[in-house]
Formats: C-alpha cells, structure tokens, sequence
C-alpha cells in the first residue's frame, strides 16, 4: 500500500543534482490536491530539500475578463483560466535561468487572482504545482504536460468529495443552497472533464494516504 512516506521519497528522487524538478499534482475539486502538496512541501523542507508551492489558481481570469467572455457563469472550467500562461511560467521555472521568479496567487476570500504573490527563489530544486487540469489534452492545456517532470493524480470517493466541496463554499461565503447548486452544476461538470485524465497520471494517489496526511501533519 501506498504511504506517505512513499510519496516524500518519490518526489525527492526527482530532484538530480542540481536539475530543478517541477511535480504536478492533478485532481477533480476538493479531493485534497492543496493539503497533500501544502504537506509534501513541509516535509520535503524538513528533509532539507528547498521547495516550493506554486498552485494553478492563481491563473485564474479575473471576473471582470470573464464577464467580457460571458463565462462568469463557468468559472472554474478549462476555458476560464490564463492556460497558456501557466505553462509559460512552468517552462521559465524549468528552464531555471532567473534568480527569483512571480507567480500569481489566488485570493479565496475575494475569489480573484493576486499578481506577483509567489516568489520562487533560485535555491529552490523542486517546484510543487497543483491544479485541476493538468492533464488536459487540447490546443491550450496541452502545453502544461511537457513542462512536469510527473504529475499525481488525487483519488478520493466522489461522496467524500463532495461533501468537502460544499463545506468549503459554505465556509468561503456561498449560502448552503447555492453551494450545493454550484457543487453539483458548475463544479461537477468540470469534475467530469478532470476524472477523465486520471489514466494518464503517472501515479494515482489513494484516499487512504490523504487521510494519513490529514493524521500525520502538525496542527496549524
């Protein structure tokens, strides 16, 4: 069985020599994508690898974009987010030539992307990314799989999944209704797009080692 322990090992192999890594970690909303990267980084560091953390969300078009393109309505699906620059910074962070690097962040408060929140320093061997469509084949996402040197794919039972997804917009601000509403519309319309690219992660990552994370990490 797969274990955590596992997981630190395998991301750690990745880095050789001086060659800076970037591990990709994909899965359907809510299935623990951030938690495992957020715990893989902390222990990695402990480890003494220099790390870094740099999400996907924070390519997200700005609402005022999307209400220019109609797509307010989506947001969240594969046509709402900047995919052509994400994979632009992933080739910068591969190619390893600047001293620091900007990556946008994602406010979840205000639901809006933040530019130049993420600093990645040169010291850093080993980029972590985290997103939904990592593994999307077409003209735009496609661009993203040639830049990760592996990408995880997150498993966790739909249920679960869900359940985790509306507490979530709940706790961001949404009234219970209209979370189950998007949970279970916008959402899971996007879900479907993502859990079809799972047979093409080159590791999927079980519940059971979430829910180890989830035992294991410190408390915050």
């Amino acid at each position: 069985m797969t274990t955590f322990a596992d997981l630190v090992g395998r991301a750690r192999a990745l880095v050789e020599g001086e060659r800076r890594a970037v591990l990709g970690i994909a899965g359907a909303p809510a299935a623990g994508k951030t938690t495992l990267a957020e715990e893989l980084v902390r222990a990695l560091g402990e480890a003494g690898v220099p790390v870094a953390h740099v999400p996907m969300d924070g390519f997200h078009l700005a609402d005022v974009e999307l209400e220019r393109l109609g797509l307010r309505d989506r947001k969240g699906a594969p046509a709402t987010f900047d995919a052509l620059g994400y994979a632009a910074l992933l080739r910068r962070l591969h190619e390893d030539r600047d001293d620091i690097v900007y990556a946008p962040g994602f406010e979840r408060g205000l639901e809006q992307p933040i530019a130049g929140a993420i600093p990645i320093h040169r010291s850093a061997r080993l980029v972590v990314t985290e997103g939904n469509y990592l593994l999307v084949d077409d003209p735009r996402w496609g661009t993203v799989r040639p830049q990760l040197d592996e990408v995880w794919y997150v498993d966790l039972d739909q249920e679960e999944r869900l359940r985790r997804l509306i507490d979530r917009h709940v706790r961001f601000g949404k009234p219970e209704a209209d979370a189950i509403a998007w949970a279970t519309g916008t959402d899971e319309h996007n879900a479907e797009v993502i859990m079809a690219t799972r047979d093409r992660a080159d590791l999927v990552v079980p519940a059971s080692v979430l829910d180890q994370v989830v035992t294991q990490s410190p408390a915050r």
